[in-house]
């Protein structure tokens, strides 16, 4: 069987990654299942090139032979605060803080500000890296607004302060079948199957 090692350690990812790409034909394995551990630096300046910097070395790993090597970088950007965090989301505030820390950071930073300029979207560029040393990669996105309170236990990271209007919730709120028809990582995964 063919398949595809998706450079993550975070678990709810994997879940995300598993449900869309199920009907791909491939086995889907993240980098523990795979038995690879490395750690990459991630310094490009978009979401395009941190990810396709992670697929290729990645895919050059003895343990990753032959199989397609999906690799995401995603953030929030939040126009009032000029698109922060963006590429930094994940080391915003430092690595090891919470995300309850941050989702109150965010929102206290946000204090004041009226609705229409709480604009946000959620960015996930996924890289394809192919065993002839092709690399594709292609965006998906969700476009929201920063909420005035955490709400939901579904999701992970910022999707308790993000909030979809046309689902009058936070993606914190939708259940994960919901979400993955609607979010910025179900939109990039779909589009990177068609490269599959």
């Amino acid at each position: 069987m063919k398949k595809i090692i998706f450079a993550t350690g975070n678990e709810g990812k994997m879940k995300e990654v598993r449900m869309i790409l199920a009907d791909t034909g491939y086995e889907i394995l993240s980098l523990k299942d795979a038995g690879i551990s490395a750690d990459i630096v991630e310094d490009g300046s978009t979401f395009e090139e941190n990810a396709a910097i992670k697929a290729t070395a990645i895919s050059k790993l003895p343990e990753a032979e032959g199989a397609v090597v999906l690799a995401d970088d995603s953030g929030l950007e939040i126009d009032y605060l000029n698109k922060e965090p963006g590429i930094y989301s994940a080391r915003y505030m430092g690595e090891d803080t919470s995300y309850d820390i941050k989702n109150k950071a965010l929102i206290d930073r946000l204090e004041g500000v009226p609705d229409e300029k709480r604009t946000a979207r959620f960015v996930c560029a996924i890289a394809a890296a192919f065993p002839d040393g092709r690399v594709e990669t292609r965006r998906g996105t969700i476009e929201g607004r920063i909420g005035y309170e955490q709400a939901g236990e579904n999701g992970f990271g910022y999707d308790p302060i993000f909030y979809v209007p046309e689902f009058s919730c936070t993606t914190a709120e939708l259940s994960p079948e919901e979400k993955n028809k609607v979010s910025h990582r179900g939109n990039a995964l779909r589009l990177i199957k068609e490269v599959l």
